[in-house]
């Protein structure tokens, strides 16, 4: 049957790029977003949380998407030598990094020739809310079959740290910072297994603790106030895998589910494992996600972070790009800014 229908000319379109890192999506906007202001990427991000909320509620949020989806929205860089900035979103709000969003931003803008570099191990220099990330397409078949980046200082916060939860009682955690802010909790200490089925349970226990911790306890960024924030909570198992190191699952914003490894997680794990002397400088592990997907981290080098000892994590995973779409915002339709069950 043939289509004559054409969007009404009053209607607001936005084009996407959909892609995943090892089964978390990222839903990349390329176009018909406004110029967002700002002389460094917190700024743009405090613009962004203010006048344009409305995007990535109606991007995020059902009908057009889901309690767990996540997407970027890409800017000019801030710094003289970036080849881009950007913004990541995701049901609660504006995040301050993502591992994973990096991964598939890397393998799409460099697939797709948003940003055109040559050779087999091409580097984009790129501005995020949380610093400068330095990520590696390597190349081969002409596409990028694997990425990796390096991330800002990790760090250990406090540790050994305890909290009445309602319904669990004390919970053990360590809270660090892998661009963001998380309690790290043992899983086998909660009875808790880290299993797909069981993430309705994982999403229920990880939001009582990130609310109990965040009652119990002020985090405080050494050099920036607005990364001063509890993104969420990570438990930590056994991998199914025995070749693999661990597995991780994380619960951020409002109850997300990660389905990758989470590539801010397992750089704060570089640095609590690096604390522990359980992880030294140069070697290289595998973490899994809930679904059994991995990503590698190594320690590159020893910094410090304010008072605190920190590492410089290199990152690495795989990135697919699973389609494109064109969304369409009727101004008449009262669900148009989106809604979410959660």
């Amino acid at each position: 049957m043939k289509n004559k229908w054409k969007i009404p000319k009053n209607w607001e379109k936005i084009t996407t790029i959909e892609a995943h890192t090892a089964g978390e999506p990222l839903r990349i906007i390329t176009s018909s977003i406004p110029d967002i202001p700002g002389k460094t990427i917190l700024g743009k991000r405090r613009y962004a949380r203010k006048h344009l909320d409305h995007i990535r509620t109606g991007l995020m949020w059902e009908p057009r998407g889901h309690a767990d989806m996540y997407g970027a929205i890409l800017t000019e860089p801030v710094t003289l030598d970036g080849d881009l900035g950007v913004l990541f979103l995701h049901n609660e709000g504006f995040s301050t990094m993502c591992g994973h969003g990096i991964i598939a931003l890397t393998k799409v803008v460099l697939d797709t020739g948003m940003i055109s570099k040559t050779g087999n191990d091409p580097v984009l220099k790129i501005d995020t809310p949380a610093g400068r990330i330095t990520a590696t397409g390597h190349r081969g078949k002409g596409i990028i079959q694997k990425v990796s980046f390096l991330n800002v200082p990790s760090f250990v916060y406090q540790s050994d740290l305890k909290v009445e939860v309602p319904d669990l009682g004390q919970v053990k955690y360590d809270i660090a910072f892998g661009g963001a802010f998380y309690a790290f909790c043992n899983a086998g200490d909660l009875g808790l297994k880290l299993t797909p089925e069981n993430h309705d349970t994982l999403i229920k226990i990880g939001k009582k603790i990130k609310k109990a911790v965040m009652d119990s306890i002020s985090i405080i960024h050494p050099l920036e106030k607005e990364l001063g924030f509890l993104y969420g909570t990570i438990f930590t198992g056994a991998p199914e895998n025995t070749s693999h190191h661990s597995r991780n699952v994380c619960i951020f914003a409002e109850g997300e589910v990660d389905r990758s490894p989470t590539g801010t997680g397992v750089s704060a794990r570089a640095a609590i494992h690096y604390n522990c002397k359980e992880l030294n400088r140069g070697q290289t592990i595998s973490i899994e996600s809930i679904l059994g997907t991995t990503m590698d981290v190594k320690i590159t080098d020893i910094t410090k972070v304010g008072p605190y000892q920190a590492v410089i994590p290199e990152v690495s995973g795989t990135a697919h790009i699973t389609g494109k779409n064109e969304f369409y915002f009727d101004p008449d339709d009262p669900l148009k800014k989106g809604f979410i069950f959660r």
